[in-house]
């Protein structure tokens, strides 16, 4: 099974620290971020598909042909404002079949990620005290997705996306249009997605999100408090 990455964005909420290095390899508890995820991905997924582009060398270099037991296929972004969509359309010709993609610069529990691909169409979600932050999950009665609404000013639920999709290779058909930002937007396509595929929703209780430079404490606060101490 492939993982598909999405490591090409520049960053910006992170710098200064993202001046010099790529958001991914930025180190919590000793270790990139990218180490974090990929030591957490289930023993499934044994082909990972980077997409990379902003310092895209210091990924290679970590990473080679072989990381952490996984064979490794770089695709490029070229258009780091294209969106999260675009990035994903990046790996259109090097995925096949059932897949999973997740955001390079959140940290997961490896639990939720062993369950949701045992599905053949799902994604990560966590209930949250403020949805009105988040991309916030609309469910059918079955409790399969409905859609994604991003950050809603009265959120219909408190359970919001947090990244980690399972889906198959017909995602890349579905066609949104750009977002007021002229942004590809792969919470759109998911929608999109979600309206001929049941997407189970598998609720995730350890997520990490490194977006800004005050959350590496807070996730070291809790992965690694002895270091701290």
């Amino acid at each position: 099974m492939q993982c598909v990455l999405l490591c090409a964005g520049k960053g910006t909420r992170m710098r200064p620290l993202t001046e010099a290095t790529p958001k991914p390899l930025i180190k919590v508890c000793g270790k990139s971020i990218l180490e974090h995820i990929v030591e957490a991905l289930p023993s499934e997924v044994d082909e990972l598909v980077l997409v990379v582009g902003y310092l895209q060398e210091q990924i290679r270099e970590l990473c080679g042909n072989t990381f952490l037991g996984r064979h490794v296929v770089y695709v490029e972004q070229e258009n780091f404002a294209g969106g999260t969509g675009d990035a994903l359309m990046c790996a259109h010709d090097v995925v096949k079949g059932k897949f999973l993609f997740m955001y390079a610069d959140d940290i997961h529990g490896k639990e939720a990620l062993q369950k949701v691909v045992t599905y053949e169409h799902a994604m990560l979600g966590m209930h949250s005290d403020t949805p009105e932050l988040f991309g916030v999950l609309v469910q059918n009665e079955d409790g399969t997705l409905k859609e994604i609404i991003e950050k809603p000013e009265m959120p219909p639920s408190n359970l919001v996306n947090i990244g980690g999709f399972v889906v198959d290779e017909s995602i890349f058909t579905y066609k949104v249009e750009l977002s007021h930002l002229n942004e590809l937007f792969v919470t759109d396509m998911l929608t999109a997605y979600a309206q001929d595929n049941p997407v189970v929703i598998v609720e995730q209780t350890q997520w990490y999100p490194i977006g800004y430079p005050e959350h590496i404490a807070a996730a070291e606060a809790i992965l690694c408090p002895s270091v701290i101490d």
